[in-house]
Order: structure tokens, then sequence, then C-alpha cells
């Protein structure tokens, strides 16, 4: 398989994952959400579409650049790889947390770890591919924001 088809596995796969949570929560997004306070610092809603989407592309690339070197560094590419599932599956569990299950506060502890495992990521990606671990730094920055954004969310409404 070349690596662009690698890359297209990833990417389709990070934004399916990314449309299913969405449509899982998609009911509390417009209903429970926009009666919590919020702080000063809430993006409008509009721009979390495409915020998202940038990053599941870019999420997707960097995870099929390092699976592109598994003939090359194969025990390498399989742990940066289960950090990688393991950190999608947690991205997906947010939207549950939050939304699905309406608790700031769960979802608040959980994007901690979120943030651990994207953190780790990022270091196992950066050593097997440069460009796959830079790609991997809007993606932490964005759930660094997050994260006290729903911090602060849950400090809001309790």
């Amino acid at each position: 398989m070349n690596k662009y088809v690698k890359i297209l596995l990833f990417v389709v796969t990070c934004i399916a994952v990314g449309y299913l949570s969405g449509m899982a929560t998609q009911s509390s997004v417009t209903t429970w959400f926009p009666t919590l306070v919020k702080p000063s610092f809430n993006p409008p809603a509009w721009v979390f579409a495409p915020v998202w989407s940038l990053l599941y592309t870019m999420m997707g690339v960097a995870a099929g650049l390092v699976w592109n070197r598994i003939d090359h560094e194969k025990e390498a590419v399989r742990k940066a790889l289960i950090f990688f599932v393991i950190q999608l599956a947690l991205n997906a569990l947010w939207s549950i947390l939050f939304f699905g299950i309406r608790n700031p506060f769960l979802a608040f502890i959980e994007i901690i770890l979120l943030w651990l495992m994207i953190y780790e990521t990022y270091v196992q990606f950066g050593k097997i591919d440069k460009i796959a671990g830079y790609l991997f730094i809007p993606y932490i920055l964005w759930v660094s924001f997050a994260a006290v954004l729903n911090g602060s969310i849950w400090w809001l409404n309790r």
C-alpha cells in the first residue's frame, strides 16, 4: 500500500470518528449547551466544525506518515499508532461525556487524560517523522484551549 493510501485511510477514519461522535451528541449541542453560562472567550459555534475538520485531517495525515515508516521502524511505529488510537478514542469519548451525558466535570477530567495522550502521540510521532510530529502541534494547542474552556464552563455552571 502506498503512502497516499495510508494517509487517506487515516484521514477518513479520523473524520468519521469526529462525525460520529458529533452526531451522537448533536441534540445537546442545540438544546442543553446554549443554556450554559460560558466564559467570555468561548468561540462562536461556527468555529468548531472547520477547526475540528482541519485538525482531524492533520491527525490523519500525521498517522499516515507514521504508518508509512512501518518497514523501517516497526516497533516504534506500532507503539506510536497505539497512542494515536487511544487519543482518538479519548477524543470521541470527550464528546459523549460533555454533550452526551452532560457532565462538564467528568469531561474536564477526561480532557486532561486526552491532552496527555495527544502529547505522548506527538512525542512518538516526532521520533519517527518530524512532519507528523509538527502536524500534532495545532491539535495539542486547540485541546489545551478546549481544556481551559471546558474547565471554565464546569466552574461557571457548578
